[in-house]
């Protein structure tokens, strides 16, 4: 069984394509997309993917644009941002928006693995909060 499922969005195909297949390896299930419209169009067609990995720097609908609209749609999804040093600032509000964590590009991949994984189990405990509270909604209405 897959730790989590993630959605890796870059415009450089060539990263997106490695890191996919590295992950893949570690047990991850992994969507990719190249742009910010196609990382929505993912999302809208994948109900259960736990992480997005996402790129800073694309053309059209930048990191932090993608990042805004994943967080208004899909609160839940944790979102991993990806920097390079010029736009460490850009990280830095994306996490003000919402971000869970960001990494420097290139990065190790045993760091983004352990990111992942923590991002992951947030989203899950979020998940749990949430039966939770509907739970006690539902059994406190009994008489």
């Amino acid at each position: 069984m897959a730790i989590a499922k993630l959605l890796i969005v870059d415009d450089e195909k060539g990263f997106v394509d490695t890191m996919a297949k590295r992950l893949t390896k570690r047990d991850f299930t992994v969507v990719s997309a190249n742009s910010g419209t196609e990382a929505l169009e993912q999302l809208e067609e994948n109900d259960n993917i736990d992480t997005v990995i996402l790129d800073v720097k694309m053309p059209g609908m930048d990191g932090l644009e993608t990042l805004k609209e994943i967080k208004k749609k899909y609160p839940l999804v944790e979102v991993i941002m990806l920097t390079g040093h010029a736009t460490v600032e850009s990280a830095i509000e994306g996490m003000k928006q919402g971000a869970f964590d960001y990494l420097m590009k290139p990065c190790e991949l045993e760091q983004l693995i352990d990111k992942t994984k923590e991002s992951v189990s947030k989203k899950h405990k979020h998940e749990e909060k949430i039966v939770e509270a509907r739970i006690k909604e539902i059994t406190g209405r009994r008489p």
